[in-house]
């Protein structure tokens, strides 16, 4: 290192993390989400995309669980890579030109991967989304590594997550010589997998991620997933209206719709994540719940924006599906959503038995919804209610 480099180093303290892939402080003050990790979650968006198209397809043609299942799997791979590298980035972020070319080639594998979505959906094809994910899966295993060379207080945590992340994408491509009758069970094992490596890895210590980046970083994507929600339905009313067929209807479901929009955005607010995270989810066993039980939150979102846009479809085309299976694509999600961010985000916060009740008995008032002759505008006004009732009892 030269003279100048070691006078940057001592009046710069990230120049030598720049230099080095040194793990970040985690109670670095001001720690915000960076334009690369914004862009790659706007990247990311076409994955998101892709997959409420598929499966507002699938629900408009009534294969509800055929449709769900694909939905399951698909959006597990996107929301997967997408929180690994999160996590990733909150511990080691050395913002250089290495660095920042790997972040790109993950960025470029989730671009592949969504044109894979479709073809998954629709024939069960998964060479283009597999290819996608092991290219995305791969940049980020490499960066494991450069993080082993680096840091040498954690190697033992970061060369477990190289070699459990190389190790998966193996079984991702062997999946593909499978015979087709036995390849959910392999995928089933393969998710299994995935979802260990982070508990193995972290067993042999923890990486230093940052509370409030980390909540950042989850609330940016809870807005991304509902923001696709209102897209999705948006653009099938706006069909739907062309066809002017069922104005009045389609009126109903717009107002619904944009009212279980605002309070499921009302409700994942009502608490700030980082509260937990920096204080009681520090300890394994409360933080790995709460990070995977956001699969559910974000998962579901989506799929609220496809049903949406399947009851549209419903009103319009009149599909042959039943009223009340077309209904159920709405309220279904909703509930997920509600009872996901009351059990994960919300509950540790409530102390009395009426605020633990509460939050059960809405999403069952949401599901019911699904027998109305309005379901969305039904649980709308159900999850509008529940917002009054939670803003006035926090005053």
């Amino acid at each position: 290192m030269s003279t100048d480099e070691q006078a940057t180093v001592r009046t710069d303290p990230g120049a030598r993390r720049r230099r080095t892939m040194l793990g970040r402080n985690p109670g670095e003050p001001h720690r915000s989400a960076t334009s690369l990790e914004l862009f790659f979650d706007l990247c990311f968006v076409v994955a998101v995309a892709q997959a409420s198209t598929s499966l507002r397809g699938t629900l408009t043609e009534g294969d509800y669980t055929g449709g769900a299942l694909r939905f399951a799997l698909v959006f597990f791979t996107i929301w997967w890579a997408w929180m690994n590298f999160t996590w990733f980035a909150s511990a080691y972020d050395p913002d250089d030109v290495p660095y920042r070319l790997t972040v790109l080639v993950q960025i470029t594998g989730s671009l592949v991967l969504a044109a894979g979505v479709r073809r998954a959906f629709e024939g069960g094809d998964l060479y283009v989304i597999t290819l996608g994910y092991v290219v995305l899966r791969t940049a980020l295993a490499a960066l494991w590594l450069r993080a082993a060379l680096s840091d040498p207080a954690r190697r033992g945590t970061t060369l477990r997550f190289a070699a459990g992340v190389t190790g998966c994408q193996f079984g991702w491509v062997g999946l593909l010589f499978v015979p087709e009758p036995v390849r959910l069970g392999g995928i089933v094992v393969m998710i299994v997998a995935e979802v260990a490596v982070p508990v193995w890895a972290q067993s042999a210590g923890m990486t230093p991620w940052h509370p409030h980046h980390i909540a950042e970083r989850y609330e940016l994507f809870t807005l991304i997933v509902l923001g696709e929600s209102v897209a999705a339905a948006t653009v099938a009313v706006r069909g739907a209206f062309d066809r002017h067929h069922g104005t009045g209807s389609l009126y109903v479901l717009a107002a619904g719709g944009l009212l279980m929009a605002y309070a499921m955005w009302w409700l994942y607010f009502a608490r700030p994540a980082h509260t937990l995270l920096a204080t009681t989810h520090q300890a394994h066993r409360r933080r790995f719940p709460w990070a995977y039980g956001h699969y559910l939150i974000f998962a579901s979102a989506t799929a609220e924006g496809a049903g949406l846009a399947a009851y549209a479809d419903h009103v319009t085309r009149h599909t042959g599906t039943s009223p009340t299976s077309a209904g159920a694509a709405v309220t279904v999600p909703a509930a997920v959503f509600l009872s996901t961010v009351w059990m994960v985000h919300l509950r540790p916060h409530h102390r009395s038995v009426a605020e633990r009740i509460l939050f059960p008995l809405a999403a069952a008032g949401v599901l019911a919804a699904a027998w109305s002759p309005a379901p969305a505008l039904v649980a709308g006004v159900v999850l509008a209610s529940l917002v009054a009732v939670v803003s006035v009892s926090r005053r």
